[in-house]
């Protein structure tokens, strides 16, 4: 065909198909379009009455149905028994752990689906247990379809299989692992071995810290250290208020014994009461007498002697000086003054020795009271340090009690998680357990429906592929529209003799 003619059918525009060029070209290819419609629905009936598909169903709950406390160094609180609405991430979490490797992993293994693949059936790659297993869990995270149910707490899962029992089968045991490794994620196993682990580690610590607290207290004989130290100071701001009193008392008592002193030394002992001038009649009588005797000797001797005579003058001279000592006495007579002790000085006197008695007892009192603050002082510093000492030590008790009380508490808490996860209370449930189907997922008027749709569609794609590649004219439009040329003349087809 020449060129040209190639190149103005190239740029010709076809004119779209009607129904009859479609059944036309149906009509041309009758033989390829019977048997390809044949073939392919033959076989789709053949494959589907030898491997019908069966799917096996559940669907799980997620519920709040346990309240599980976190494993923390503080007591639990109390439970919270409110029914929160289930989250959609919660919900997220739960099909992500449906579809998790090791989970798909498990059931494969379990329910015997690995096997060789092609390359090491046909010996040109090895193919070891882990490599089958790996590839049957791969297989199955296609085949297992997990989904949640929208605006509801349900994850629908499906499993298609040839073998009913064995669609069945896996989604029993993907139950059983997906509620093991939810226990496992939610409450790690070990935590009963751990607390019974710690508990006599921490009990071992609680009898140290009371031995050590026992033998301090026998040591030092406090029971409360504290409470001593307490009222060890009470006694020792008394006696220091005490001794502190009594050095102002002995100052009072010093500045008054010296002003009783200065007191004393301006009062006189004694003072003056009565004063009184009388004679004295014994003395005159005497002197008188004297004179008499004077007289009456001077009288004899005048008689034997001269006025001039020595023993005649002395006694004049005598008489002379008794009539002196008479008069004498006569214009001098005696004073009489009558003295008593000063009450002035006498008070001051006795308030003296009072005060150097008192300062002399508060002297001793306050010797005694340094004394006692100094025995308390020392006491209550001793104590005070006791107390601390004590007080650390009751300290570490306490904790060492709090610690061994809290690990009996997480160990019961332990121990109640594992029994609920023994009789399988969990935060979610089976609201539909996977039952064997007795009917495959199609009945047989799908499936033929299904074989005529795919013999239909195909056959008519290969009469279409057969006409386009088949180059012959098959009509004068064919050759006009291809030619722009009109056609004068057309001859039948000669028939075979087939």
């Amino acid at each position: 065909m020449p060129e040209h003619l190639n190149l103005s059918h190239d740029l010709t525009p076809q004119p779209s198909p009607t129904v009859r060029d479609v059944l036309m070209v149906i009509f041309r290819h009758r033989r390829l379009f019977g048997w390809s419609f044949l073939i392919v629905f033959l076989v789709v009936i053949a494959y589907a009455t030898a491997t019908p598909r069966y799917e096996a169903s559940m669907r799980v709950l997620v519920r709040r149905g346990r309240f599980d406390p976190p494993m923390t160094p503080q007591p639990s609180s109390q439970a919270d028994f409110s029914r929160s609405a289930v989250s959609e991430e919660e919900v997220n979490s739960e099909v992500e752990l449906l579809r998790d490797d090791e989970v798909l992993r498990r059931v494969a293994e379990k329910n015997g689906l690995a096997g060789r693949g092609l390359l090491a059936s046909l010996h040109i790659q090895q193919d070891d247990v882990r490599a089958q297993i790996e590839r049957a869990a791969r297989k199955l995270a296609a085949q297992i379809i997990v989904e949640p149910i929208r605006k509801t707490s349900l994850i629908q899962v499906h499993y298609r299989s040839s073998d009913p029992g064995q669609a069945a089968r896996v989604l029993n045991s993907l139950a059983t692992e997906y509620s093991a490794k939810h226990a496992e994620l939610h409450r790690p196993s070990g935590e009963l071995e751990f607390f019974d682990q710690q508990i006599s580690n921490s009990r071992i610590r609680l009898d140290e810290a009371e031995a050590a607290l026992l033998q301090f207290t026998q040591r030092e004989g406090f029971v409360a250290a504290p409470l001593e130290r307490d009222a060890a100071l009470v006694r020792l701001a008394d006696a220091d208020a005490k001794f502190r009193q009594l050095r102002q008392d002995i100052s009072q008592s010093e500045q008054r014994v010296r002003t009783l002193h200065q007191q004393m030394i301006t009062f006189p002992p004694r003072s003056t009461s009565t004063i009184r001038f009388v004679d004295n009649p014994e003395l005159l009588e005497k002197l008188k007498s004297r004179l008499l005797e004077l007289q009456l000797k001077r009288t004899e001797l005048l008689t034997r002697y001269e006025p001039t005579y020595r023993l005649v003058q002395e006694v004049e001279t005598e008489i002379g000086e008794a009539h002196a000592a008479i008069e004498r006495e006569e214009h001098q007579p005696l004073r009489d003054e009558t003295t008593e002790k000063d009450p002035n000085h006498e008070w001051a006197k006795a308030e003296l020795e009072k005060a150097e008695v008192d300062l002399r007892s508060l002297q001793a009192g306050a010797g005694t009271a340094a004394r006692e603050l100094i025995d308390s002082r020392k006491q209550a510093q001793h104590l005070g340090a006791a107390s601390i000492e004590q007080e650390d030590l009751q300290r570490a008790a306490k904790s060492a009690e709090e610690t061994y009380l809290l690990y009996l508490r997480k160990r019961e808490e332990a121990r109640i998680g594992d029994a609920l996860d023994a009789h399988g209370i969990l935060n979610f449930t089976l609201a539909q357990s996977p039952v064997e189907p007795a009917l495959p997922l199609r009945s047989n008027l799908s499936f033929g429906l299904i074989a005529l749709a795919a013999a239909g569609l195909c056959s008519t794609g290969l009469a279409f592929a057969a006409e386009y590649i088949d180059p012959v004219f098959r009509s004068p439009d064919e050759v006009f529209a291809y030619l722009q040329a009109p056609v004068l003349a057309t001859l039948p087809k000669e028939r075979d003799a087939a």
